[in-house]
């Protein structure tokens, strides 16, 4: 085991090297972007997480595999494994998991694990299931051939929106974001820290971070300002390039009248206009709403990132 803060520079180097390997086999990234990032951050200041190596002997050998321990704020963990695409119907993907399970157990009685598998299909079910895990949660991923139909554009109600101003708007995004996501375990509660860092991420282009203002009533500080916005997300390396809405928010006080589907097509608007040929979005599979919303926008299941649930061992009786 070793904490993300202790990953020394060599060993570093053969993560990233066994993450670009998983990437470049599926066009589809093993890691969520919060793992990612904890990975990427130097030194491990910003981020905690444990990590399970196999390693093959031999100093030149690639990494064989890793599980990444990470904690949410609810006290469970989250567990995410990645093995080398030449090694997955070696048994290595369930023995990882069996080891950061173990690891879990040591002291954490009656904690909830998680274990996140990407494109989630039956030998990743079984593996679950022969550690002691049961589904409890789908993410589809959805997608739309851009630029979106004439219909679908005749029916969305016209929206006037703006690029996000960083310094000016970080208040009341985190305002608006937090309300939606009140009840999200990822992206509710997110922090100006948080904000910043994500905004200084590499990929980030101002001209698709759209907000809706909405002057609203002076006397109603839930109906003026910022009311809503659609963060994009250009994908570059996929194959077709993707164009993704990263983040959508309403704010719960403008639930009902139509926002949420004109943010959607502004975004998709706007990475049309800039060549984009294909959108894409996730969603929780449970929610019922958006779903219906997307399918009328066109968008189509692509595939299902899936997690599953474990309680770790009882303590024994005294």
């Amino acid at each position: 085991m070793v904490a993300l803060s202790d990953l020394d520079a060599p060993r570093r180097e053969a993560v990233t090297e066994l993450l670009r390997r998983a990437d470049a086999a599926d066009d589809h990234p093993p890691l969520p972007e919060p793992q990612d990032h904890a990975l990427a951050d130097i030194g491990g200041t910003h981020h905690e997480g444990r990590l399970v190596l196999a390693e093959l002997p031999g100093a030149d050998s690639p990494l064989a595999g890793l599980a990444l321990l990470t904690p949410a704020r609810d006290g469970s963990t989250t567990i995410h494994v990645v093995t080398d695409p030449a090694l997955r119907d070696s048994g290595l993907a369930s023995e990882l998991i069996a080891a950061a399970v173990a690891l879990s157990d040591k002291g954490r009685t009656g904690r909830p694990l998680h274990l996140w598998a990407m494109q989630a299909g039956p030998a990743d079910d079984e593996r679950a299931r022969d550690n002691g895990f049961v589904s409890e949660r789908d993410v589809i991923q959805m997608r739309v051939p851009l630029p979106l139909a004439d219909d679908v554009l005749r029916a969305t109600k016209p929206l006037t929106t703006r690029p996000f101003v960083p310094g000016k708007d970080d208040e009341a995004w985190l305002r608006v974001n937090n309300r939606a996501f009140a009840e999200h375990p990822e992206q509710g509660s997110w922090t100006l820290a948080q904000l910043h860092e994500r905004l200084a991420a590499e990929w980030v282009d101002l001209q698709g971070f759209l907000v809706a203002d909405d002057p609203g009533d002076a006397d109603d500080p839930d109906r003026k300002g910022l009311v809503g916005f659609c963060w994009t997300k250009i994908h570059k390396n996929r194959s077709p390039v993707l164009g993704e809405i990263y983040v959508i928010g309403v704010d719960p006080a403008h639930h009902g009248t139509g926002l949420g589907r004109a943010l959607t097509v502004a975004g998709l608007n706007s990475m049309a206009e800039r060549g984009i040929l294909v959108g894409m979005l996730y969603t929780d599979d449970s929610n019922d709403a958006a779903i219906a919303l997307y399918g009328r926008l066109g968008f189509t299941v692509d595939h299902v990132d899936r997690s599953y649930r474990r309680i770790t061992a009882s303590a024994p009786a005294s």
